[in-house]
């Protein structure tokens, strides 16, 4: 293995562990620094994020730079999610989101429109990324189509994003000229 992919590969073990620490911390709402240490080392171990001898150094560590980074802080013997170390949590989620297909489709459409404000333009097209990355066609500018319930995506991008009143979720019984759709998601 290549220097560069050494050095990608390190990183991407180093926001792993970040993100598993922060998602530690907001599951558990307060987490004791005893409670950390001890379980969250047998659960790191069985995902493979961390090497056997200085398992408690590198959460120490992690937790240590996600509260410098203002992500989490530690009061009283405990470390707690702060606003910023939630936004971020809820983008890393948001972007390793995937939606369960059926084995059988139940032959509605899920439309999804959204008319977001120009001064939003960021949040926009992080959405529209957002549907192409899990697999929506898009029918017009800013109508979105797939096969199959969506609505937990659409909620989650609604209330982390701040996009509720923009984005308006249906669920279609029948679609005029849907053929290249059912092509499109294998579904003929």
């Amino acid at each position: 293995m290549g220097k560069l992919e050494e050095k990608t590969k390190k990183r991407e073990k180093k926001k792993n562990l970040q993100k598993f620490v922060l998602s530690t911390v907001k599951i558990a709402g307060l987490l004791s620094v005893g409670l950390l240490a001890p379980n969250v080392i047998k659960a790191l171990d069985k995902v493979g994020l961390l090497p056997k001898p200085r398992e408690k150094e590198y959460i120490a560590s992690s937790a240590s730079k996600l509260a410098k980074r203002g992500l989490i802080k530690f009061e009283k013997g405990y470390y707690e999610l702060t606003p910023a170390g939630e936004k971020l949590l809820s983008l890393w989620e948001l972007a390793d989101y995937k939606i369960n297909k059926p084995k059988k489709w139940d032959k509605k459409w899920r439309v999804i429109i959204f008319d977001i404000p120009q001064k939003k333009a960021a949040i926009r097209d992080q959405i529209t990324s957002m549907f192409r990355r899990v697999g929506l066609l898009r029918l017009q500018d800013s109508v979105w189509v797939y096969p199959y319930d969506c609505e937990d995506l659409v909620t989650l991008l609604k209330t982390d994003l701040g996009v509720g009143k923009y984005i308006l979720y249906m669920i279609v019984e029948e679609l005029e000229g849907d053929r290249h759709l059912r092509e499109d998601f294998d579904l003929i």
